[in-house]
C-alpha cells in the first residue's frame, strides 16, 4: 500500500515509522525541508533505539528506512497514495484545507484520514466533494510504541472506507476502536476529564503532582499518571482541546487556571522544559513550584 503522511512532527513522523515498518510504502510531507529532515532524523532516532532494545534488526531497520521518503511536494506526496493521513495542527480551517488540496490531488478511491485527537471529523469531511472518504485515524503519542488507534466514524464515512480503516489499523498491528464521531470521541474526552481533575486537585492542595500521579500509576495500572501525561501532550494542547470541549460539552471541561497561567508562560511541559514537572534531556527531574518529588 502506498500511504501519505501530512506533517513530519512527532505525530506524524511516528504514523510513517510504523506504516514503514509494517511494510508500507511511504511519502512524509511537511512545508519546510528542515521540517521534513527532522521527522526523518526522528524516524531514523526511534528505529536505532528499536535495534539496540532488540526489538527489530538492523536488516529491518534498513528496509523500513528503504520504505519512506521525505518532500515538501504536497501533489508529489498523495498522487499515487491509497491512504493519506493528515497531522498537522489541530485548527479545523487548516484540516479543511487540507482534506480539501487532498482531494483535488487524488483520485476518488484514496481514504482521507486525520489524526485529530478531538476536532470534528464530519465537520473535516463536508470540505470534500466525495465526503465519504473521510475517516478519523487518532493516533497516541508515541504512535511507535503506543498500540492503540481510535478509528473515528463521521457521519459521511461509509462502509468502505470503516473497512478499509478497520483492515490498515490491524495491518500495522495496533488496536483499533471503533467510534462515532462526537466531541472529543472516547479516549480524548475521557483522558482530559482526569487530567483536568487531577491539575485541579493540585490547585486545592489535594496531593502533590508526583503523588497524584504515582496513586493512579499504581493503584489503578495506569503507565503514566495524568499530570505527567500532559506535560507529555503539551499543555498547550491541553488546553486546546478543554476549550473546544468546554464549548460543545459544557461547563465540566472548564480549564483550571493554573493551566491557563502556565501556558501563557510558555510553560508547555517536555517540550519546553518545564510544565507541571521540570525536565533536562527529556527526563523529569524535579516538580514545578513549591512540591518535591
Amino acid at each position: 500500500m502506498q500511504i501519505a503522511v501530512l506533517g513530519a512532527g512527532s505525530m506524524g513522523h511516528g504514523i510513517a515509522q510504523v506504516s514503514a515498518t509494517a511494510g508500507h510504502d511511504v511519502v512524509l510531507r511537511d512545508v519546510e525541508d528542515d521540517l521534513v529532515e527532522d521527522g526523518l532524523e526522528g524516524i531514523r532516532e526511534n528505529l536505532q533505539g528499536g535495534v539496540d532494545r532488540d526489538k527489530l534488526t538492523e536488516s529491518e531497520m534498513a528496509a523500513a528506512l528503504e520504505r519512506i521518503e521525505g518532500t515538501t511536494d504536497l501533489e508529489a506526496a498523495v498522487a499515487d497514495a491509497d491512504l493519506v493521513v493528515e497531522a498537522v495542527p489541530e485548527d479545523m480551517d487548516l484540516k479543511q484545507q487540507v482534506f480539501s488540496d487532498v482531494e483535488d490531488a487524488t483520485g476518488e478511491d484514496t481514504v482521507i484520514a486525520s489524526n485529530t485527537s478531538s476536532l470534528s471529523v464530519t465537520e473535516m469531511a463536508s470540505a470534500l466533494e466525495n465526503p465519504e472518504r473521510a475517516v478519523g485515524l487518532h493516533f497516541f503519542n508515541p504512535p511507535h510504541i503506543m498500540d492503540l488507534v481510535e478509528i473515528i466514524i463521521a457521519e459521511q464515512t461509509d462502509e468502505r472506507t470503516e473497512e478499509f480503516a478497520i483492515d490498515y489499523v490491524r495491518d500495522i498491528e495496533k488496536e483499533d476502536v471503533v467510534v462515532r464521531d462526537t466531541a472529543g470521541f472516547a479516549t480524548s474526552r475521557l483522558g482530559l476529564a482526569l487530567g483536568l481533575e487531577a491539575i485541579r486537585m493540585v490547585e486545592q492542595g489535594v496531593a502533590s503532582p508526583a503523588d497524584i500521579d504515582e496513586g493512579m500509576e499504581i493503584g489503578y495500572g495506569h503507565p503514566m499518571g495524568p499530570i505527567e501525561l500532559t506535560d507529555h501532550v503539551g499543555l498547550d494542547v491541553r488546553l486546546h482541546i478543554a476549550e473546544y470541549l468546554r464549548e460543545e460539552l459544557g461547563e465540566r471541561f472548564k480549564p483550571p487556571q493554573s493551566l491557563r497561567r502556565k501556558v501563557r508562560a510558555g510553560k508547555l511541559g517536555k517540550k519546553t522544559g518545564e510544565g507541571y514537572y521540570v525536565w533536562e534531556d527529556g527526563e523529569r527531574v524535579g516538580t514545578s513550584g513549591d512540591w518535591d518529588e
